[in-house]
C-alpha cells in the first residue's frame, strides 16, 4: 500500500514535467505547431468529462456511415462541411480560384479609381472628390473601357494566386489547431504564410495593373507595358514593392482572417454554410483591415506606379524601397498623404472581401456536398 502511494506521488511530482518540454535547440516546426495548439479554446478542457460519450457517438456515426445510414445526412443538409473528409485541398483551390477571379473582376472599376486617388501628386484632370465622382469622370472623359484596362491580366493572375492562398490557409488552419477557425493565433499564422505565397504570385500582376490604371498611362496594352518595364527598369521592377506588399498584406491578412473567423464565431458558431454570415463577416473584416493598413497601401502604389508627376519633384530619380516611399509621401503630402484614398480603399475592400468569402464558401460547400453524395 505504501509503495503504491509513493509511486502515485512520484507520477504526480513536478520532476516529471520537464520531460515533456523540449529544450530550445530541439524546437522545430512540430514543436511550434504544438505550442500554437496550446492556445486552443479553453472550453475543451472544461468538456473533458464528456470525451467518453463523444467517442461513443463518433463510433456510432462511423458505423452509420459505413452502412450508408448517416442520420445527419438524412435530416440535416447543412453539415459542418469544413470537417468533412471530402473538403480536400483540391476543393479549397477550386473554390479559391473562382472567388479570386470574381472578386477582382467585379470590383476592378473601383480599384482603378482607388489607384488614382492614392496618387500623391495627381494631375488636375485626375483629381476626384469621391469614388462615384471618379467613376463618372473617367467614363465621361476617357470612355467606359478605360475602367477595365489591365483587367484580363488580373483575372489570369488572381485565379492561381487565390487558389494557393485559400488552400494554404485552410491547410495550416487545420494543421495548427484542433478547433479550426476558433484559434486566433493559428488563424493569424495561417494567414501570414498564405500571404507570402499569394503576394509572390500577384506582385508582378499588381505592377502591370496599376500602371495600366494610372491617368494618361503611356501603354497601349499589357504586352507593351511588360516590355517597357523590362527594357527600362529590369525584371526587378516587378518585385520592387514586394517587401512593402508583405509589410502591408501580412498585418492586413492577420486582421482580415482573425476578424472574419471572430465574426463567424459570433454569428455562426456552429460553422454551417450560412451566406448571410459570410457576407457580413467578410465585409467587416475587409473594412477593418483596409482602414488600418492604408498608409502601407499608398506606399505600395507609389512604388508600383513610379508616377511621373511625383518623379518630377525628385528630378526624375526613381523611388526605391519602403523608407524612401514613406519619406516622399510625407514631403509631398504631409501626414494626410498617408491616408490618400482611404475612403476608396474601404469602399473597395468591403464588398470585395464580402464577395470573395461568400463565393468561396458557396463553392466550397457546393463541391464538398457533391463529393459527399
Amino acid at each position: 500500500m505504501a509503495a503504491g502511494m509513493i509511486a502515485s506521488r512520484n507520477l504526480e511530482s513536478p520532476t516529471a514535467i520537464p520531460r515533456t518540454i523540449s529544450k530550445l535547440p530541439e524546437y522545430d516546426l512540430e514543436t511550434v505547431r504544438r505550442r500554437i495548439m496550446d492556445t486552443d479554446c479553453p472550453k475543451q478542457a472544461q468538456n473533458s468529462a464528456t470525451v467518453t460519450v463523444q467517442d461513443e457517438l463518433d463510433h456510432v456515426s462511423q458505423h452509420e456511415e459505413e452502412n450508408g445510414l448517416s442520420l445527419s445526412s438524412m435530416f440535416d443538409d447543412d453539415d459542418e462541411y469544413e470537417t468533412l473528409p471530402s473538403s480536400t485541398m483540391g476543393t479549397h483551390m477550386m473554390a479559391g480560384a473562382v472567388a479570386g477571379v470574381m472578386e477582382h473582376c467585379v470590383m476592378y472599376p473601383v480599384d482603378s479609381v482607388k489607384t488614382r486617388m492614392q496618387s500623391i501628386k495627381p494631375c488636375p484632370e485626375a483629381r476626384y472628390t469621391n469614388v462615384f465622382n471618379g467613376l463618372t469622370t473617367i467614363v465621361r472623359k476617357e470612355g467606359p473601357l478605360r475602367m477595365v484596362r489591365g483587367l484580363h491580366v488580373v483575372a489570369a493572375g488572381a485565379g492561381p494566386a487565390h487558389a494557393l492562398y485559400f488552400a494554404c490557409y485552410e491547410k495550416l488552419k487545420h494543421t495548427l489547431s484542433k478547433t479550426p477557425g476558433r484559434n486566433p493565433l493559428a488563424n493569424a499564422v495561417a494567414g501570414s504564410v498564405a500571404t507570402l505565397i499569394h503576394d509572390a504570385a500577384m506582385n508582378p500582376v499588381d505592377v502591370i495593373k496599376q500602371r495600366m490604371q494610372m491617368y494618361s498611362s503611356p501603354y497601349k496594352n499589357v504586352t507593351e507595358c511588360i516590355r517597357d518595364i523590362v527594357r527600362k527598369e529590369g525584371l526587378q521592377a516587378f518585385y520592387r514593392s514586394y517587401t512593402t506588399q508583405l509589410t502591408m498584406n501580412i498585418p492586413f491578412q492577420v486582421i482580415h482572417f482573425v476578424t472574419y473567423e471572430w465574426g463567424q464565431e459570433v454569428l455562426n458558431p456552429e460553422r454551417r454554410y450560412n451566406p448571410g454570415t459570410h457576407v457580413v463577416s467578410g465585409a467587416v473584416a475587409g473594412a477593418a483591415a483596409a482602414a488600418i493598413t492604408t498608409p502601407l497601401d499608398v506606399c505600395k502604389t507609389m512604388l508600383n506606379t513610379q508616377d511621373k508627376y511625383v518623379l518630377s519633384q525628385r528630378n526624375g530619380v526613381a523611388i526605391t524601397g519602403m523608407t524612401t516611399a514613406f519619406r516622399t509621401i510625407y514631403q509631398l503630402g504631409g501626414a494626410r498623404g498617408y491616408f490618400k484614398g482611404v475612403q476608396a480603399r474601404i469602399i473597395f475592400q468591403m464588398p470585395a472581401t464580402a464577395l470573395s468569402w461568400s463565393v468561396y464558401e458557396f463553392f466550397k460547400h457546393f463541391i464538398t456536398t457533391k463529393r459527399a453524395q
